[in-house]
């Protein structure tokens, strides 16, 4: 039992450590995580937060699948039992710009903050960075593809065009919303990513 226990409480003190951890670097950068801070912050010792890692790098790898994970639970799980094709497709234009109008972190949308952070980077974190992004555009692309053949956008769709358009609109949001205080920005966002699918903007926006 206290095998068990212990496990128990190292996942525990791990999942703290990463929600406090994504919480910092959504407003001050992955690069902006120090093991010192995040220590103090939860009142405990260095050794104890660099030794669930052992790295720095290693943090910040675990940092970023919790917000691309979180991310997945607030946009793609909620719809991803609809049909496939545009009726799905615009149930995630909607659920992603409530996720940008209401994000779960202090500094906005992870992925788009550390995508600004890390693009001109090189790195692990660069790298992996990447993956998550190409491949949430790569499921968006699929939805674009499905829809072109179920007749309900046109032939000459580009799915890869479609997904980088709607990706460039959600990501605009953040700032808008962060630097600049433009409340309505997720809506605007909402409308912007209907016409580029060339269909009614919703009513709610």
């Amino acid at each position: 039992m206290a095998g068990r226990r212990s496990a128990a409480e190292a996942r525990d003190t791990r999942a703290k450590i990463l929600r406090r951890a994504a919480d910092v670097a959504s407003a001050d950068g992955l690069e902006g995580l120090t093991i010192g801070r995040l220590a103090s912050e939860l009142d405990m010792s260095k050794a104890g937060v660099i030794g669930q890692f052992g790295s720095k790098e290693e943090l910040q790898l675990a940092t970023l699948a919790l917000a691309a994970e979180i991310f997945r639970g607030r946009v793609w799980e909620p719809v991803e039992h609809l049909p496939a094709g545009l009726p799905r497709l615009l149930a995630v234009c909607e659920s992603w710009t409530r996720y940008a109008k209401k994000p779960p972190f202090p500094g906005g949308c992870f992925i788009a903050a550390a995508s600004f952070e890390f693009d001109g980077r090189s790195g692990r974190v660069h790298d992996e960075l990447a993956k998550v992004v190409k491949r949430w555009r790569k499921t968006l692309a699929a939805e674009v593809e499905t829809a072109v053949r179920a007749g309900e956008l046109g032939a000459d769709t580009d799915p890869d065009q479609v997904a980088f358009s709607l990706e460039a609109l959600a990501a605009g949001a953040n700032p808008a919303r962060q630097l600049h205080g433009d409340t309505s920005a997720a809506s605007w966002s909402l409308r912007a990513m209907h016409a580029v699918l060339g269909v009614p903007a919703p009513k709610a926006a």
